[in-house]
């Protein structure tokens, strides 16, 4: 009985929910010093007696570092949902939006006017965002037979993204100086002087995306049980396919436009829900992949801050080179403990890292 108190003492201590807490203490460190540190200094207790004043405090706090907060947290939810919805509808984890050709073409449409030196009012900026992404997806999506395996649609996605990264390279050099600074640091996605205007500016779009994510779940969990099955149910695969590559771009290119492609938050957001979930559906992963997002990016503006500073550094270089060995270890475990599960004799799938996103079917 002893025996079997203190194994079941040991189940109870791993089954507590450390994830999920250290997430949460991430994100308030994190907001704590997104607010407070900088110049000028304000300690995290008057915080809230600086909000709203008129000194130089309260300024910087209500006017910059605020709204570079909310930022952060919408630009990373975005990312995070879009990241999901492309692996779960492709039924690979490595489908992220840089790697189908969404946020290089919606780069493209932003960066191409200001190289050519055509006048685009702010406003309009989304849109070509948005041009462009759905440009880049519905080539990648055209070229590999609109969805029919989604291993091709991964391999031509990545073709169709290394041809747009090529146009921005001749963007950047026919450009001058003064906006290849500015097209360098934009490509690189960034989050500095952004204002409460640029904030607002999501508000429509994510009007228009939250409403299409939660009539995408359900189509979500058929797509994952393989296309027989899903077309046995009714689904048309290939129109399922290009409408969860419409939401991801409606998610995407409105953040590109205001930040820039913050790199590979859609590849570690979806793998970090996944990890503190592994049992979950559709449903579950995308809530905890936007708040994983939404976590990583506030993280991540941090350093981009503060590291160099005074000099800011662009934050899609840091979930860049955090994101990719973080989002590889944690796919590679995940694969290493659905194979532990599996009885002994199964036959392996033949869907490349797939059997990430099947084992809702066991």
């Amino acid at each position: 009985m002893t025996g079997r108190a203190a194994g079941a003492g040991r189940t109870a201590v791993r089954r507590l929910p450390v994830a999920p807490v250290c997430l949460t203490v991430a994100a308030l460190v994190s907001g704590l010093c997104a607010l407070s540190l900088g110049t000028p200094y304000v300690p995290p207790g008057r915080l809230l007696a600086t909000l709203g004043s008129d000194g130089l405090a309260g300024l910087v706090v209500t006017e910059l570092r605020l709204p570079r907060m909310v930022l952060a947290l919408i630009a990373g939810a975005c990312l995070g949902a879009a990241g999901l919805v492309l692996q779960e509808a492709l039924r690979n984890p490595l489908a992220v939006p840089e790697m189908l050709g969404v946020s290089s073409g919606a780069a493209l449409g932003v960066a191409a006017p200001l190289v050519l030196a055509l006048s685009v009012p702010l406003g309009l900026q989304p849109f070509l965002a948005l041009a462009g992404a759905a440009f880049g997806g519905l080539l990648t999506l055209a070229v590999a037979g609109f969805g029919r395996t989604p291993s091709s649609v991964l391999l031509t996605g990545a073709a169709v993204a290394a041809a747009l990264q090529a146009g921005l390279l001749v963007l950047m050099v026919m450009a001058d100086q003064l906006d290849l600074q500015l097209i360098y640091r934009y490509l690189l996605g960034s989050l500095s002087a952004r204002t409460w205007d640029d904030v607002t500016g999501l508000l429509p779009w994510l009007a228009v995306a939250v409403p299409a994510l939660v009539l995408c779940v359900p189509v979500l969990g058929v797509l994952r049980l393989g296309d027989d099955d899903a077309r046995a149910l009714g689904v048309r695969v290939e129109r399922a396919r290009v409408a969860a590559l419409s939401i991801a771009v409606v998610l995407i290119a409105p953040v590109v436009a205001v930040c820039g492609p913050v790199a590979w938050v859609g590849f570690l957001a979806p793998h970090l829900a996944r990890r503190l979930r592994p049992d979950g559906g559709a449903a579950g992963w995308l809530v905890r992949s936007a708040l994983c997002g939404a976590v990583v990016v506030l993280c991540a503006d941090q350093p981009a801050r503060l590291a160099l500073a005074p000099v800011e550094t662009p934050v899609g270089a840091w979930t860049a080179l955090v994101g990719v060995p973080v989002g590889v270890v944690l796919l590679k475990r995940g694969r290493r403990a659905v194979s532990d599960r599996r009885p002994t004799g199964a036959a392996p799938t033949v869907d490349g890292p797939a059997p990430l996103l099947r084992k809702a079917e066991r």
